[in-house]
């Protein structure tokens, strides 16, 4: 077989497996178990050109990974096209190209790290670096300033929650590292009936895939139908007021927008409710922080509560507060020799003049904030002459906790943060009782995309054995018990309101006590290996 056949076949094995994936990725039903052997046909890929006389191996193990992986993410989150195409239909294309290929480039060059190691170490051990390799990245497009952990392979079990009920003790990354093992095991078993691999060899690789199968399928299963809720409820009303989000702001009236959300309250609001939850932005006019008490909006909200006396009220919102001096880093100068930090925020307002505030810190990048904003901080001033609409908001750097007048503590958090398990974790240790998700996701239009957002929030619920009462303005709305069912939930582009008495919990799950443990080992030891393989390369130039 020729190189360029050879090229050709492995090209082909990297795009089955992006297939694979894809129909495995939520919100398909039914198709999960692709996830236990979708990375099998690309191991192969890798293994065939490690194993030819081609050069420039590594090279060739990057291009082909990235094909599967872009098939991968492409088919997956399409949707956030939908969220460009404003700006232009052409325009969008190369922006919605970041999205689409940063991902594959940093799990491919996990790939190239895995052969760089291989050159160095049996297939074993190289394999174990591979999953560290894979961790490592995952963890770092968490956390860096173009993060995007929506493939997050752990995420892919969300529509199978009954699977992974273990969460609660490993979060998102326990369920990678279930899939990569799996894959492995797969592909050994595979690599050896060309081998000639003995039979002992065969068997025990068999045995430990059953027993890495079963044993936390089991353990979840148990574990989801025998799991129980403390008695100790609390009624809450979620409202979804169906805006166009394209035309929240400047078409439809904000009062006429919280008249809207007012009555759908009330409409199955009661006397024991103690709070009610509105979407993302739901007051789209910004309002200064400084003089919240006595902005018409949140005193129109007020007079709504006057009904419901231990009532609380989760909204979002565009606020903004203003400096006399640029005191804060993250400020943009106005009129007056004057400065202004923007937020999007979320508000807990009740019967009192005490306000609760939380601005969003897991930020869009682009959209919501710069990228590196110290190294491309020569950019804000371009930002700032388009009246800031890239790059403007300002987080903060920790989620809060709002607590009702009785002393219920939930946990505030704005659309795209609900992605983040170890975040939210850190405010349900603050002493959070349940989750509020208030959320936009219109932008994306009827796609999959709303679906994923739904379904990861179940993972939430786990990681935390907390309800998630989700707010979403054009849906699709939910409540989420603690086992990650969605007890109820709204239709698309529909205007209604849903309550539930739910459950407050104030039991820590080791997930919430511990946090992302198991990236943070793994990225240490992807350390040691790039460290490794990096000494490795050094000596052989020393030697040639």
């Amino acid at each position: 077989m020729t190189n360029i056949t050879m090229m050709k076949k492995n090209i082909l094995l990297s795009i089955f497996s992006g297939l694979l994936l894809w129909l495995a990725w939520p919100p398909m039903h039914y198709t999960t178990f692709f996830l236990f052997f979708g990375l099998v046909p690309m191991l192969i890929a890798m293994e065939n050109i490690i194993q030819s006389t081609a050069t420039k191996k590594g090279r060739k193990i990057f291009g082909v990974t990235f094909v599967g992986f872009f098939v991968w993410n492409t088919l997956c989150i399409y949707w956030v096209y939908n969220s460009l195409k404003i700006i232009g239909p052409l325009t969008a294309i190369p922006i919605t190209l970041i999205p689409y290929a940063l991902g594959p480039l940093l799990m491919s060059t996990a790939c190239w790290l895995y052969y760089r190691l291989r050159l160095s170490a049996n297939r074993n051990w190289a394999l174990v670096g591979l999953v560290c390799f894979w961790i490592g990245y995952e963890y770092l497009h968490q956390n860096w300033d173009l993060n995007f952990p929506w493939m997050t392979l752990g995420n892919g079990f969300a529509v199978s929650h009954q699977w992974i009920q273990w969460y609660e003790y490993t979060g998102v990354y326990g369920g990678t590292i279930w899939i990569w093992f799996l894959n492995i095991l797969i592909f050994l078993i595979y690599q050896g009936l060309s081998e000639a691999q003995i039979k002992p060899v065969r068997l025990k690789l068999i045995a430990c895939f059953v027993t890495i199968l079963i044993l936390p399928l089991t353990f979840s299963l148990y574990k989801y139908y025998n799991y129980t809720e403390q008695f100790d409820p609390s009624n809450i009303v979620v409202v979804q007021p169906n805006v166009d989000p394209y035309e929240k702001e400047g078409i439809i009236p904000v009062y006429q927008q919280i008249s809207t959300l007012t009555r759908l309250s009330d409409s199955i609001g009661q006397t024991n409710t103690e709070f009610f939850i509105w979407p993302e932005t739901a007051i789209s006019d910004t309002m200064d922080e400084d003089h919240v008490l006595s902005n018409n909006y949140f005193l129109q909200v007020r007079q709504f509560l006057n009904k419901f006396k231990n009532g609380n009220v989760i909204t979002g919102a565009e606020t903004y507060r203003i400096y006399n001096n640029r005191a804060p880093k993250t400020a943009s100068p106005i009129d007056g020799g004057r400065f202004m930090d923007n937020y999007s925020t979320a508000i807990n307002i009740e019967n009192s003049a005490k306000v609760q505030f939380y601005h969003k810190s897991k930020l869009v990048p682009g959209a919501e904030s710069l990228p590196f904003g110290n190294a491309l901080s020569f950019l804000k001033p371009a930002f700032e002459h388009l009246g800031g609409a890239t790059g403007s908001y300002t987080g903060q750097d920790s989620l809060s906790v709002f607590y009702s007048q009785s002393g219920i503590g939930v946990t505030p958090v704005i659309c795209y943060e609900s992605i983040w398990g170890e975040w939210i974790a850190r405010s349900v240790r603050n002493g959070s009782q349940f989750i509020a998700i208030i959320t936009n996701d219109g932008w994306w239009e009827n796609t999959s995309g709303k679906d994923q957002h739904l379904d990861y929030a179940k993972l939430r619920a786990i990681e935390t054995r907390r309800w998630v009462c989700r707010s979403a303005n054009t849906g699709i709305s939910a409540f989420i018990n603690q086992r990650g069912d969605i007890v109820k939930q709204t239709k698309w582009w529909v205007k209604t309101a849903i309550k539930q008495d739910i459950n407050l919990n104030s039991d820590l799950t080791f997930y919430v006590k511990h946090g992302d443990y198991l990236p943070k080992t793994g990225s240490f030891f992807a350390i040691l290996g790039i460290l490794f393989v990096g000494t490795r390369v050094r000596i052989r130039k020393k030697a040639a």
